[in-house]
């Protein structure tokens, strides 16, 4: 490992993007501890709600939600956005025109709209939390100007960190949206230890739940490297074409379907999505004009279904955890393109036709490995979280977090790794009987 990374320095190239990358995550951590103008910092701290939720949310901002910086909303706006104008790349034929006839300069219209809809939902969103911020009486001067420059502060901090990403993503490595969601768990990584330290009391009950706990953290680590790793090896066998005096062709290969072929994305999108309700339950049940008609019975039983870590929300989650990851798949693996262009140079999957059985075939076989890593996301993802319910142990680098920086960190790897493989170094991912 330290002679790969020692390796990886040594390309300029790849040492120039692992630097720029490293560089825009300091960057990101400088930006999460510069306060919002308007906001009292002590007040924040001492009348803020301290819940799961909130927890959870200040995880995924790496902090800046605790103190309410710049960089509080984080990244979820421009996640939703991208959710919403994938969905509806399907809906309205002009995007749909744009995504499939236009090429590259549809793509980039489509970001670009995407960018649009990210400040949209940031401003909204900034200007509930402003509303949020006077409730709980931490805003010394409210108003109007503190709400207005609260949405332009925040909406701006959103939109710098969507351009951090893109630029990691084009001069860095991996995918920069990724790795700043990453960074801002591993950031948090320690306060959650900081805090089941000061919660463990010592006693025998203690002990068993905190190795218990170690133990289900290891071997979900341990099944998030293995599945990730995990292909189905479709043969392929192409046929020998005579151009002139050569022979081309006659050998055998295999298309690699990955077990997880969407990543952590679905993870991501879901938890994004299910973010919003509990949000809002949240705010409303701390609202002391609200408390008559929250005792509506199903307005109570409403608000309790996307209670953060409840048995419902959990469900939902792990339901949306398996949509998107075919979803996901569906828009990033094209069958279709991958058949013709085996038909176009002669290869052919033994015992298939050429055409569209083969197109049938693929989709069967994707469909069936699709559900197996989807069903993995959602009950690693659910799981921790249960069983934190069950032994009450408050601890909030649960599933969901374990599957963004184990995957993240995985895909890393293989970029660096090809980076490396290109230029004749032993990578970081080891193969036995590879040299």
């Amino acid at each position: 490992m330290l002679q790969s990374l020692a390796n990886s320095m040594k390309i300029p190239e790849l040492r120039n993007r692992i630097l720029f990358t490293l560089g825009m995550i300091v960057v990101f951590r400088i930006g999460t501890h510069i306060p919002t103008p308007g906001v009292d910092a002590a007040m924040l701290t001492s009348n803020l709600p301290s819940s799961e939720l909130f927890s959870f949310l200040n995880m995924f901002s790496g902090g800046a939600l605790r103190r309410f910086s710049v960089f509080a909303l984080g990244i979820a706006p421009y996640i939703n956005a991208s959710i919403i104008m994938q969905l509806l790349v399907y809906v309205i034929p002009y995007l749909e025109h744009l995504a499939k006839e236009e090429g590259e300069e549809g793509r980039k219209r489509i970001s670009q709209y995407t960018r649009y809809g990210t400040v949209l939902i940031g401003a909204l969103q900034a200007f509930g939390i402003s509303f949020m911020l006077e409730r709980y009486q931490v805003v010394p001067q409210p108003g109007w100007p503190f709400k207005i420059m609260a949405v332009i502060t925040l909406t701006a901090g959103t939109a710098f960190i969507m351009w951090l990403g893109e630029q990691m993503t084009s001069h860095g490595i991996g995918n920069g949206i990724s790795i700043l969601i990453t960074a801002g768990i591993l950031a948090s990584l320690p306060e959650a230890i900081v805090q089941q330290i000061v919660l463990f009391s010592g006693s025998a009950e203690d002990v068993v739940k905190t190795i218990l706990l170690l133990i289900v953290v290891i071997a979900v680590i341990m099944a998030i490297v293995t599945v990730q790793d995990g292909v189905r090896k479709i043969p392929v066998q192409y046929a020998k074409r005579v151009v002139g005096r050569r022979v081309y062709g006659g050998q055998n290969t295999f298309i690699p379907l990955r077990v997880n072929q969407a990543g952590v994305i679905p993870v991501i999108f879901a938890s994004s999505i299910l973010l919003f309700p509990s949000m809002i339950a949240n705010w409303i049940q701390s609202l002391e004009s609200m408390q008559d008609w929250i005792k509506n019975p199903i307005v109570f039983w409403v608000l309790n279904i996307f209670h953060y870590n409840s048995w419902t929300y959990l469900f939902l989650y792990a339901v949306l955890i398996i949509f998107f990851t075919y979803f996901y798949t569906a828009i990033t693996f094209n069958i279709q393109e991958l058949s013709d262009n085996m038909k176009k140079y002669g290869g052919f999957i033994p015992g298939i036709r050429a055409g569209r059985p083969t197109v049938d075939y693929l989709e069967r076989t994707l469909s069936r490995i699709t559900l197996a890593g989807g069903i993995f996301l959602a009950v690693v993802a659910v799981i921790p979280n249960m069983l934190i319910n069950l032994m009450n142990v408050q601890f909030y680098f649960g599933g969901t977090a374990l599957l963004i920086v184990v995957g993240v960190a995985m895909d890393t790897m293989r970029q660096l790794e090809s980076h490396l493989v290109t230029r004749h170094y032993e990578g970081f991912m080891k193969k036995k009987g590879l040299r």
